[in-house]
């Protein structure tokens, strides 16, 4: 799957799930182009340049930041852009509701490489890498996962919603 040699170095995979978005219109836009168009909300667009931030605290910056051609996944990584979590994006069709990235992993010269795309998707990929049941992780919309690659195969490192975002807020700081 990653070739030859990839367990020889270790790279991270950094899995970000869209903003939320606008509702699907029953009229038939819910699937299909009008469903592509779907855009973040105010609300989304607060709560994932808070996550892209947080992310960026962590040091969770990535060499390459690939993003689902759906405008809701784009404006996700621009936001990832903006607080400096890459330094631009590209669009991969295979990141789109059903599709797969699995190929994407194997390819390039990366050590962390940013993923921005669908649920269930994101957590089906993250499951089957980490030898887990399909439905295991579920990734929050906005939520992240970083799934760490080694001689030793692959962990999980970081699982992370909005919410515990909002609960960090909310307590004092330990001195």
């Amino acid at each position: 799957m990653f070739g030859r040699n990839w367990a020889l170095v270790e790279r991270e995979l950094l899995l970000w799930r869209h903003g939320l978005a606008e509702e699907r219109q029953p009229d038939g836009g819910g699937i299909g182009s009008l469903d592509s168009e779907r855009a973040l909300t105010a609300r989304g667009i607060r709560r994932t340049a808070a996550m892209a931030e947080q992310l960026h605290r962590l040091q969770l910056d990535c060499d390459l930041l690939l993003s689902s051609p759906l405008r809701r996944a784009r404006q996700t990584a621009e936001l990832g852009v903006a607080a400096g979590l890459a330094t631009g994006f590209g669009l991969e069709s295979s990141l789109a509701p059903g599709g797969d990235p699995r190929p994407l992993l194997g390819a390039g010269r990366w050590r962390r490489l940013g993923l921005v795309g669908h649920e269930p998707d994101l957590g089906e990929l993250a499951a089957s890498l980490l030898g887990a049941p399909p439905g295991t992780i579920v990734l929050r919309k906005a939520g992240a996962a970083l799934i760490r690659f080694g001689p030793a195969g692959a962990r999980l490192e970081l699982l992370i919603g909005p919410r515990l975002l909002r609960l960090r807020r909310r307590c004092p700081r330990q001195p």
